[in-house]
């Protein structure tokens, strides 16, 4: 794709709906799907369910979607962690569009 990938992982549905639409408004990026994870100590965990908002774009709009998305997500329930990635691998795009929502 030749674009930079920003990678949000946020705690929970609605923080990922807010970071996504945050981020977007903030800069000049597309959204890809959202990808989650539940793990093993997801009970132990604010919200049992963690979201990865993925954002691309140029490298300078990629980190001014991150960071609003990271704003938005702290105010409805948390960030756990954000990368940026400036030019992925060809295997790291193959990886980029496994989905976790996909599976039953």
């Amino acid at each position: 794709m030749g674009e930079a990938l920003g990678l949000l992982e946020v705690y929970g549905l609605v923080a990922a709906f807010a970071a996504g639409d945050a981020g977007a408004k903030a800069a000049n990026v597309t959204l890809e799907p959202f990808d989650r994870n539940k793990p093993a100590n997801a009970d132990k965990l604010p919200v049992p369910l963690l979201i990865t908002v993925k954002y691309r774009g140029s490298v300078a709009d990629v980190k001014a979607a991150v960071a609003a998305g990271e704003e938005a997500a702290k105010k409805v329930s948390g960030v756990v962690t954000k990368h940026i990635i400036a030019k992925p691998e060809q295997d790291t795009e193959k990886m980029c569009k496994l989905c976790a929502f996909d599976k039953n």
